[in-house]
């Protein structure tokens, strides 16, 4: 491994990309401390160095903008208005006939596609923005801390603009700069960013189970918590890699004088068809009737429901409805990203077919049986890992910080997998010995 970092940095092109995607990364986390104006900086720091901070119903927005969500930075937002928007925008090219349309286009359509995913990006942006300033200004961003009401002073129209401006900004400032790392970088740029806020919050959260710890002054729960976490890293790996593969046949078809065709190939169905999708939409799902009950007013027993059952991760309601939410989700995103009718008359048209199955309506049975087979098992999969917080190391108090588990381990092990990917790829491209050395 170091070995390929070395050749990796030895090669001139490949050490300007990582050069330049580690100086984007730098940029991106100097803005999660740049703070918007109108804020007291000191009331946010107070209140988030208080133990009593509620940080539970923000603590996915959190996650994904690197801990900047409850300073109330520029990149506050980070990057989670573009990852609502290209959700929204694949769920709705499978309504809309236009968008399937451009989606079958080819890279002209992408591009369309990828402009509208933008223009989504800043309207959801202004409205997430409009939300959090709401929120802190009412004291309900941090519901244990004494100085709550005070972290935005400034009650004026004027204020409240600019503060909203400057999240707008910011979040098209991340788009802007994940796409740079796509263009010029290596990996992914979006997925590049998502990673690094998430690994900018696990120093964090693993000293504070240090310091929360009563054993041998920490450092047993400490040293736990890195076990169980290698051993979650590992399981993840595995069970991401999985994948079925169908073996496919293509006949040999005469054109002119030259024949075609003749190959053997597979189609590979991963484990986990739908990766960490469910999850966010599962816990986006939670997160409305909690935010909902939040800012009700009155006392009313609907309210009290709510705030007892479903704002705990610990509360046997919320575990059961979050595990079903997550299997169902899973069986519906594979359903609308997978379609086995288009992939068998795909085949169908350049003659291949599936041994022991005909072509046709056959094949696209088959396919949705065995999609329907390898979901059940993916799906309880992503259950029990977005469970793994809440349920980990209870007896150690460590639950609420508890890194290792749910969205943060599929994003940081999927995302450093595909990069992985991709500098071997380029180093295989460079270094190629043929024949003769």
């Amino acid at each position: 491994m170091l070995t390929a970092f070395a050749r990796a940095f030895r090669t001139p092109d490949l050490r300007k990309k990582l050069l330049f995607t580690l100086g984007i990364i730098v940029v991106y986390r100097v803005g999660t401390h740049v703070p918007i104006p109108g804020v007291n900086y000191k009331a946010v720091q107070q209140c988030v160095g208080e133990a009593g901070a509620n940080q539970g119903l923000f603590g996915l927005v959190n996650m994904f903008s690197g801990g900047a969500l409850l300073q109330i930075t520029v990149f506050a937002l980070g990057i989670m208005p573009y990852i609502t928007a290209s959700i929204i925008l694949q769920l709705l090219t499978v309504v809309i006939p236009r968008l399937e349309a451009l989606k079958k286009e080819g890279q002209a359509g992408t591009t369309k596609i990828t402009q509208y995913t933008r223009y989504l990006t800043v309207a959801l942006a202004i409205l997430q923005g409009t939300g959090l300033v709401a929120t802190a200004r009412s004291g309900a961003l941090f519901s244990g801390c004494s100085v709550a009401s005070s972290i935005v002073p400034d009650q004026a129209i004027f204020s409240t603009i600019t503060m909203v401006i400057c999240m707008t900004a910011g979040t098209a400032v991340v788009m802007w700069l994940g796409e740079l790392i796509t263009d010029r970088g290596i990996g992914n740029g979006m997925s590049i960013l998502m990673f690094i806020s998430i690994a900018a919050t696990f120093p964090g959260n693993l000293w504070a189970i240090k310091k929360q710890g009563t054993l041998a002054g920490g450092w047993i729960e400490f040293g736990t918590v890195i076990l169980v976490g290698l051993v979650m890293v590992a399981l993840v790996v595995f069970v991401e890699q999985a994948q079925r593969r169908i073996p496919v046949q293509y006949a040999k078809r005469m054109i002119g004088r030259r024949s075609y065709g003749g190959t053997s190939t597979y189609i590979p169905l991963k484990v986990n068809q739908a990766g960490v999708i469910p999850v966010i939409f599962a816990s986006s799902l939670l997160y409305i009737p909690a935010l909902v009950a939040q800012f009700a007013g009155g006392n009313s027993g609907w309210k009290q429901w709510v705030t007892q059952n479903l704002t705990k991760g610990d509360h046997p309601i919320y575990i059961t409805s979050y595990f079903l939410l997550i299997v169902f989700f899973a069986f519906f995103y594979v359903a609308i990203s997978f379609n086995p009718e288009e992939v068998a008359d795909n085949m169908k048209k350049y003659g291949g077919f599936i041994p022991g199955i005909r072509a046709g309506r056959p094949t696209a049975e088959y396919l949705s049986y065995v999609l329907n087979r390898i979901t059940w098992p993916g799906s309880l999969y992503l259950g029990l890992i977005a469970l793994v917080p809440t349920m980990a190391l209870v007896g150690f108090n460590a639950n609420q910080n508890f890194p290792f588990g749910g969205t943060s381990i599929l994003i940081i092990v999927g995302v450093g997998l595909e990069t992985v990917k991709q500098i071997e790829s380029q180093l295989q491209q460079r270094n190629y010995e043929g024949f003769l050395r």
